[in-house]
């Protein structure tokens, strides 16, 4: 029997089941304790209270859903009781490696539109790209967006050869999501009010880039990750290899 309270359930609207991670085993070692469970969104006690606005968006890809005495055959159980948390890291892995590959589109697309911008309008007596600071714009947001590529194929070779790159991942992932952010804004800057209206994708890149820093795990938690793995090898009596 499930009863669980679940905020953010995407793609929930139209969607013929969910796949619900609960704990099924209080009493296992730590990572044996969750369960993931296909749950048909039809059952009785599934109960899609709304579609959560995020940022604008009202289009119900985000939902809350209570879970009410929800029963379902012990068949619906993916891999085996207590899998959830090893299931959960096999894709939670290659899924951020896609939502940076995805950023990098979004960074090249903005940054194409803020070169363009800066060419084309001028300002006391000059474009905008004769301008030290927006030079200084374009110049950091190369900078930021090669980085991010280097990051981001780095991890992805690492996840290729069957190695364990769970710092590769965080470092892209709170990189990756910063970058965004960057030059999304700088690219917006560059455009002024034009670039906060409807009239270019430069507004709505922004409100989703803001939502990068924080779902797959906030900066705070990658950034964690990565320090505490660099300082257990000096602790270790090693150092830290840079590949």
């Amino acid at each position: 029997m499930i009863n669980d309270h679940k905020w953010f359930t995407s793609g929930a609207i139209g969607a013929q089941f969910a796949i619900v991670m609960a704990v099924s085993d209080a009493a296992a070692e730590q990572y044996r304790r969750m369960s993931q469970i296909i749950v048909p969104l039809d059952t009785p006690g599934v109960n899609i209270i709304r579609a959560v606005p995020v940022m604008g968006e009202t289009a119900g890809a985000h939902c809350e859903i209570r879970y009410e005495d929800v029963r379902v055959p012990v068949t619906n159980v993916l891999g085996e009781p207590g899998d959830g948390f090893r299931i959960a890291q096999k894709r939670l892995g290659p899924g951020r490696i896609h939502h940076c590959m995805r950023w990098l589109g979004q960074m090249q697309r903005a940054f194409e539109l803020m070169c363009r911008r800066a060419l084309a309008r001028e300002a006391f007596g000059s474009t905008l790209a004769e301008k030290q600071t927006v030079q200084n714009w374009i110049a950091d947001s190369a900078a930021e967006i090669q980085a991010s590529r280097l990051l981001t194929m780095h991890a992805a070779a690492k996840i290729d050869q069957g190695e364990e790159a769970r710092v590769e991942i965080s470092l892209i992932k709170f990189w990756g999501a910063t970058a965004l952010h960057n030059v999304i804004d700088r690219a917006i800057q560059v455009h002024g009010a034009l670039g906060v209206s409807g009239d270019t994708p430069l507004e709505s890149m922004y409100r989703n880039a803001r939502a990068a820093r924080i779902y797959d795990g906030p900066d705070e938690v990658h950034r964690m990750v990565v320090a505490r793995r660099i300082l257990r090898a000096f602790k270790d009596g090693g150092v830290w290899e840079f590949e």
